[in-house]
């Protein structure tokens, strides 16, 4: 992610390409802008959101974020791909949402028989609507009150 590629007025972020070769605008949640805010200040001259540990003119590394789960003590437990994975379930399942439109959100492609050539649809606001519940959904996992059953480090 790059500075340059938040709209803060729209609260979105547009990336460069997707695996399928699309750009993705993607809704940012008040959270989230919140937050982006909080790191532009730290390192807001940089040109990455995200900058590495040895160059700040690169990216953080996919390793970066399994150190960080190590860390955690959530190695074997959770991964970087796991955070998506999860998301799409809890967005289906507890919170209600077409699948189509999370799909969309995660830059996979919806299926359609007649493919991208007719439908160009990208439910942005119900998207916008669907990250906003989302990240609600996580404020409300941090209340101790939540009924949420933590996940326990099993003994191997």
């Amino acid at each position: 992610m790059k500075w340059e590629q938040i709209d803060w007025e729209a609260a979105t972020w547009t990336t460069e390409r997707t695996k399928n070769g699309e750009p993705l605008v993607v809704p940012l949640a008040r959270q989230a802008i919140e937050l982006l805010n909080q790191i532009r200040e730290v390192n807001g001259k940089w040109e990455w959101v995200f900058p590495g540990g040895h160059s700040k003119n690169k990216p953080m590394s996919n390793n970066a974020v399994r150190t960080a789960l190590t860390r955690l003590e959530l190695h074997g437990i959770m991964s970087a791909h796991g955070f998506r994975a999860m998301a799409r379930t809890v967005l289906t399942e507890r919170l209600g949402f077409r699948a189509e439109i999370v799909e969309m959100q995660l830059a996979h492609r919806v299926k359609d028989m007649h493919g991208r050539a007719y439908n160009r649809t990208t439910w942005l606001p119900e998207r916008q609507a669907m990250m906003q519940q989302w990240a609600d959904y996580l404020d409300n996992l941090k209340k101790p009150d939540n009924n949420v059953t933590p996940i326990h480090k099993t003994a191997n």
